[in-house]
């Protein structure tokens, strides 16, 4: 995940920097769209690095986001998540989030009543894969000086 104004990827204490600004570009109104809904991870892989420990969001151990729920708004570029799994932190908030037009995934994480403008932390992802019942969320991390993905793959729930 890269953060969105330090902008940098966050893996077992290990950082990479990257000085362009993600929130400058134009939105991606179309994948926007095909996010929009209810949503739940129905699981989380590291294509050939199955051994890896992930902090996602600087919330919880990775495995623990399977099962949670997500509902996207794309006409104001809010929603919700929640972690569910059992044994795993339980936690709940809103977010903002939007797709810029390189395509990739802009989320904020707010704290209760709390102002997106005000919230300085944030996470960059890609999109791939999208279709009307399904997409995937890909975050690139360091493991060791090898860049390693993170794929959080959703299913719409109906």
């Amino acid at each position: 995940m890269k953060k969105i104004f330090l902008v940098a990827a966050l893996s077992l204490a290990l950082f990479s920097c990257k000085t362009s600004s993600v929130t400058a570009t134009k939105l991606d109104r179309g994948i926007q769209t095909g996010i929009k809904g209810n949503w739940v991870i129905s699981s989380v892989s590291y294509p050939g690095s199955e051994y890896i420990k992930v902090n996602s969001f600087q919330l919880a151990d990775s495995k623990c986001f399977e099962g949670s729920t997500w509902k996207f708004v794309s006409n104001n570029n809010k929603g919700e998540m929640a972690l569910t799994k059992y044994d795993c932190p339980v936690f709940s908030s809103p977010i903002t989030w939007f797709v810029n037009s390189n395509g990739e995934f802009v989320l904020k994480i707010l704290d209760a009543g709390e102002k997106a403008k005000k919230v300085r932390d944030g996470y960059v992802l890609g999109v791939s894969n999208l279709t009307d019942s399904s997409f995937q969320l890909i975050d690139r991390i360091d493991v060791g000086g090898k860049l390693t993905n993170v794929v959080y793959q959703f299913q719409r729930v109906n």
